[in-house]
């Protein structure tokens, strides 16, 4: 569309929305946000000033960080880049490593096709809140079989770390894998989208290089089970990050993702916890007690609160 071909344009959102109408919708906001960049242009390091100044690009930003930070602290690269050592370690020899070890390369992109339907389907905040809990407990499973003795469960011992492995890449690749690029494209404002972008593939890149230099020496001091365990434990922190720091961005155009990301992040993290506690209180206690009103005020997520205040309405006048 910044080269004037609105027909192309419009053609490519075919594909990508569910109607003709959302299409045009859609093509239609990227115009008018394109002429207004137009006639806003700022330099680029004016640009990294306002991701962090403005606390609307500056939420969006930090979304995307914690995306890519635990796309690396989750430990799927260590994985990847050490799963032959690893299933050396655990007491496969030579050949059977590289053959496990490709295994679980063929899992990561397996597995990876799920997120295709269910990334729009059930939302990419909802995609990490599901997995972090799962992979901290399937790496904590892979670790802590290290402790079985390879002299009288061999097979015992190679086949719970195969299958915590295993398990982990599954949940990592429907989930973890593909939702940060998704997040880190969505969760900017137009206009410093390319260095929020920029700014969210340099975190990813950067803990990168820290795993793979950190985790033969971590390996040798904390042992299989230590070094398994940092991880996991990392998860955990991931699962309140997410929680607390990532507004859900399925479905909502320009103009409302900047209305999600233009709320105080403690308001958010407060209204996420509270919302955890009626959640666990409606699905696992299976107390009848009331919803919270809805975060967000505008737009089509104005009709959820009204239908919210009716909802209580009726509630009242039955008491």
């Amino acid at each position: 569309m910044g080269k004037e071909r609105h027909e192309d344009a419009f053609k490519s959102l075919l594909d990508l929305r569910n109607t003709p109408l959302q299409a045009a919708r859609d093509c239609f906001y990227m115009h008018v946000l394109l002429m207004e960049e137009q006639t806003t242009q700022i330099s680029f390091i004016r640009k990294i000033v306002e991701m962090f100044t403005v606390r609307r690009n500056r939420n969006g930003a930090l979304g995307a960080w914690v995306c890519m930070f635990m796309q690396q602290f989750c430990g799927i690269n260590v994985i990847a880049y050490y799963s032959s050592t690893i299933f050396k370690e655990s007491g496969f020899s030579v050949r059977d490593s590289l053959i496990a070890s490709w295994g679980f390369g063929m899992l990561n992109w397996v597995f990876a096709a799920p997120a295709f339907f269910a990334i729009d389907k059930f939302g990419r905040r909802t995609l990490l809140l599901f997995a972090f809990p799962l992979m901290c407990a399937f790496l904590l499973l892979a670790g802590f079989a290290f402790w079985i003795d390879e002299q009288a469960h061999p097979d015992a011992r190679v086949g719970v770390i195969c299958l915590g492995i295993y398990l982990f890449t599954i949940v990592y690749s429907s989930s973890e894998g593909p939702v940060p690029f998704t997040y880190s494209a969505e969760c900017a404002a137009l206009y410093v989208r390319d260095v929020t972008m920029s700014f969210a593939t340099a975190t990813c890149w950067f803990f990168n290089f820290i795993l793979s230099l950190t985790w033969p020496s971590m390996l040798k001091k904390f042992k299989p089970q230590g070094a398994f365990g940092w991880y996991a434990a990392w998860n955990g922190i991931g699962f309140f990050m997410v929680l607390w720091l990532l507004p859900e961005t399925k479905g909502l155009t320009l103009e409302e993702l900047d209305d999600v990301f233009d709320v105080p992040t403690y308001k958010h993290a407060a209204y996420q916890t509270r919302a955890l506690g009626v959640w666990f209180q409606r699905s696992i206690l299976r107390k009848d007690v009331p919803e919270l009103p809805p975060l967000y005020k505008s737009h089509r997520m104005a009709i959820k609160n009204a239908k919210w205040d009716a909802d209580k309405t009726n509630t009242e006048h039955v008491e």
